[in-house]
């Protein structure tokens, strides 16, 4: 239950509605002082006394219950403890009664919100720089649907631009299809990065590239074709990549989707005298609000990023009637959402405030950053392939007669890499480390998964819970508790400000307090009722983790 609910409905104050209260009720910093407080400061101004007194006559007050069993009054704080029983009976009997679905609500009901996450571009590979984008909208993804929002996953694909004349160029010169065939997406960029190199000696084959991309305009039999089956090579490459990651998308409606949907919006800015002509290109003047003109429309007639983004908005609308669109994309794009959620106010959308920009830091790799046109790409599969690797030699390392080591260690591989970008703030940069995201003893997916092998072991040993008995409850029982308590609150936390970090600290938390409980305190070898109630703490553990875990896309194996 809502113990922070359960007190404010009981407390009278200053005038302060309950929701004040609930606001201001926080964790004392340590819980000897009580489980919750309440700072009584603010209510000096309003009551016309000391803190210290208000929080007295509130403590004296307030009827104490099954539920909070002491409330003391210190130093103008009220400290509220709840009864250590209940708390134990309340968190269990819901983990166990959801299991699987503990810490789901349906807060969400009714309410769709569009995801615009991963966005590779066709014949480009998927590199190390894709790996924040698609792993953080795939877990933003996962959480909305967990808390009972109808969430849209979009691949918004970049299929649309001169840089694809400048590959049929590149191909029509220099290429074969047995090749391309069987190198992939690999030997698509191959021949990009040539072409750059040679464009750089011959700079006409710039020319001949922009005539190509007119031609898929123009809807050119051959071009198209060439088009459509980089399009389709790269999906069959970076589905592969999607299938271990364990993302998933709704719509893969790319730029060239919205190619007869941008004239509307042009005219309708038109319309409303919002279009400007600015050395010849259409732009939508944005000085009023501290930003540079929105252009629109290049001075020769070429569509740009903002045109179409602002189509593909309103299509949304239209299409899921969103309650929220989020746009999963780096911060170095801040002022291209900026502009273009403002031109889409300044239209009179007035779902324009839906819009929100999940800005992240870029990912690179201890070595440097990496250049598409030159050649330095860090591909994301040999990044994942290497930590399976790393991870397949530690595990044959601790424990040389595990059963199934490889299929083991790709799911820890692939949960390091994916941990490893979520761990952290979104908004910071991260430098990408094998050692660290591979460390079974540091803040790691590893450490996790190793605590729900072990928590495994122990209930293999022990037998699953079935009924449980709560008697006195020690010091590490009861952190455990509160841990696993919070699991419902941090999803909230997580979801309102788009951080799947939250979880992903939360389970380290989680793993952290349980292994202290399991070294403190004797399990197996515990009373028969005591025995009973650790066994219900391991399992609600695992279940928790399990849980965690699965939201950010991590498996976990059984045993490691």
């Amino acid at each position: 239950m809502d113990f922070k609910k359960h007190i404010a409905e009981r407390i009278e104050a200053g005038g302060l509605s309950q929701d004040e209260i609930y606001t201001m009720l926080a964790l004392p910093p340590n819980t000897e002082m009580g489980d919750f407080a309440l700072p009584c400061f603010r209510l000096a101004k309003t009551m016309r006394k000391a803190p210290a007194l208000i929080a007295q006559e509130i403590a004296d007050a307030y009827p104490t219950d099954e539920i909070v069993s002491e409330v003391s009054a210190v130093n103008g704080y009220v400290n509220f403890r709840i009864d250590r029983v209940f708390w134990a009976k309340q968190t269990l009997s819901r983990i166990f009664a959801e299991r699987e679905k503990y810490g789901s609500s349906d807060e969400g009901k009714g309410k769709t919100v569009c995801i615009d996450y991963s966005s590779v571009n066709i014949a480009k590979p998927f590199h190390i720089g894709h790996l924040s984008t698609t792993v953080l909208g795939s877990s933003l993804y996962k959480l909305h649907k967990f808390l009972g929002y109808t969430p849209v996953g979009i691949n918004h694909l970049g299929d649309y631009g001169t840089q694809f004349g400048k590959l049929i160029s590149a191909y029509k010169r220099w290429g074969r299809k047995e090749d391309i065939e069987r190198g992939g997406l690999r030997a698509l960029n191959a021949l990009y990065v040539r072409f750059h190199e040679e464009a750089e000696k011959d700079p006409a084959l710039n020319d001949e590239a922009r005539s190509f991309f007119k031609k898929i305009e123009d809807k050119d039999e051959e071009s198209v074709a060439l088009f459509e089956w980089f399009k389709e090579l790269t999906l069959k490459d970076v589905s592969k990549i999607y299938d271990l990651l364990d993302v998933h998308f709704d719509s893969w409606a790319g730029e060239s989707f919205y190619n007869d949907k941008m004239q509307p919006v042009v005219d309708e800015l038109r319309e409303k005298g919002l279009l400007k002509e600015s050395e010849g290109a259409q732009i939508v003047d944005l000085e009023a609000y501290g930003m540079p003109p929105c252009i629109i429309l290049r001075s020769d007639g070429a569509s740009l990023y903002a045109t179409r983004d602002i189509a593909a908005a309103i299509y949304r609308k239209q299409t899921y009637d969103f309650y929220k669109c989020l746009y999963v994309v780096a911060y170095q794009q801040n002022l291209h959402f900026k502009q273009f959620f403002k031109v889409l106010e300044l239209m009179g959308k007035e779902w324009a405030k839906d819009l929100v920009h999940v800005a992240y830091g870029m990912v690179s790799l201890e070595d440097g950053s990496m250049s598409t046109r030159k050649g330095k790409v860090v591909y994301l599969e040999d990044v994942i392939e290497k930590c399976v690797e790393k991870a397949l030699g530690i595990i044959t390392e601790k424990n040389p007669s595990l059963e199934n080591k490889e299929a083991i260690a790709k799911t820890v591989g692939v949960g390091a890499v994916i941990f490893g970008a979520l761990y952290n703030n979104k908004i910071k940069d991260i430098t990408f480390s094998y050692d660290k995201v591979l460390n079974f003893d540091g803040e790691t997916s590893c450490y996790v998964q190793y605590t729900c092998a072990r928590a495994n072991s122990v209930l293999e040993k022990g037998g699953h819970a079935g009924g449980f008995a709560v008697g006195n409850i020690c010091v590490q029982e009861f952190e455990l508790i509160k841990v696993l308590a919070d699991f419902p609150g941090v999803l909230h936390d997580a979801l309102e400000k788009y951080e799947p970090c939250f979880i992903a600290r939360y389970a380290v938390d989680l793993a952290q307090v349980y292994n202290k409980f399991y070294f403190d305190c004797s399990i197996l070898n515990a009373e028969k009722e005591v025995r009973g109630f650790r066994l219900a703490l391991t399992e609600a553990t695992l279940i928790v983790l399990k849980n965690a875990l699965g939201l950010l896309g991590i498996g976990v194996p059984e045993k490691m």
